[in-house]
């Protein structure tokens, strides 16, 4: 069978060349002038095309004051007043410190620690190589005594840097991980670690953070909650030393509430059945403070 006359050289088995494979024209600019490629590729239809509603959507955002709504204000920061010991001017966590807003830097001569931060917290910053000299010589274990009858902050110890600077300082290991349980474990002191000088002051700041978010938080009471008004009657009259369930529940059936035994003279306590003299005082002393 003959081919058909319109089907050219492209249907026949020995003939490489095939009309099917030539480049558009526009292939060819593309090949020749690279630039005019990139640029004609955004030409193409539907391409790069966004929804009509996403371009409108894109121009009103565009068209918006940022202040607008409150979109652009920041939260108001309070500011962290830190008092730091003259003799760590040159340790460079004042001047990294000084780089965090809301932070307001004074200078002074504390006798414990060597920042106050609002006089919620005091810390005690050693770099690594002072650590274990303090270990060696005895003075941080005076220091972690001093600052754990803190009453006025709460005491913390930082410890700065990742190695030993100077063979004075070098100490078994042994010795600096028993340093460290009895600055933690005895003196009961929080110890954290520190790599630079920058890290700790954002320690600092953090660690005041967080003691402000607790103080400021309503305390939980954890543990058992009795439920129903005579369980909570019993529980009330029981922190009463010496009083424990039992006499807790005589005194009830006697006085009928807490106010009745609160009401009671020491006469009328010792009538009740295991209430001596001793225990009758100490009621009159919890709800009179006699």
């Amino acid at each position: 069978m003959k081919p058909p006359p319109d089907a050219g050289p492209s249907a026949t088995s020995g003939s490489k060349i095939t009309t099917r494979h030539a480049r558009p024209a526009r292939q060819t600019i593309r090949e020749a002038n690279p630039a005019a490629s990139e640029a004609s590729r955004c030409d193409e239809p539907g391409a790069f095309e966004a929804p009509p509603q996403f371009v409108r959507r894109i121009a009103s955002e565009q068209s918006e004051p940022c202040d607008e709504l409150g979109a652009s204000e920041a939260p108001p920061q309070s500011v962290r007043r830190i008092v730091v010991d003259h003799r760590e001017r040159r340790s460079g966590v004042p001047e990294a410190l000084a780089r965090h807003p809301g932070v307001a830097i004074t200078y002074h001569n504390l006798n414990l620690g060597d920042y106050r931060v609002d006089d919620t917290l005091v810390v005690e910053r050693k770099t690594l190589t002072d650590f274990a000299c303090s270990v060696r010589n005895g003075r941080l274990f005076a220091q972690a005594s001093r600052l754990a009858r803190s009453e006025h902050a709460r005491p913390c110890l930082i410890v700065e840097g990742t190695r030993i600077d100077h063979w004075s300082a070098a100490l078994p290991r042994s010795a600096l991980q028993g340093a460290i349980i009895t600055v933690t474990l005895v003196f009961g002191l929080p110890l954290l670690r520190s790599s630079s000088p920058e890290e700790t002051a954002r320690l600092l700041i953090y660690a005041a953070d967080q003691l402000q978010h607790r103080t400021t938080r309503s305390p939980r009471r954890s543990g058992y909650r009795p439920r129903g008004l005579p369980r909570q009657q019993s529980l009330l009259l029981q922190a009463t030393p010496g009083i424990g369930a039992r006499r807790a529940r005589l005194l009830l059936d006697t006085f009928v509430s807490p106010f009745g035994v609160a009401s009671a003279t020491i006469e009328e306590l010792r009538t009740v059945d295991g209430i001596g003299p001793a225990t009758a005082a100490n009621i009159r002393r919890l709800f009179h403070g006699e």
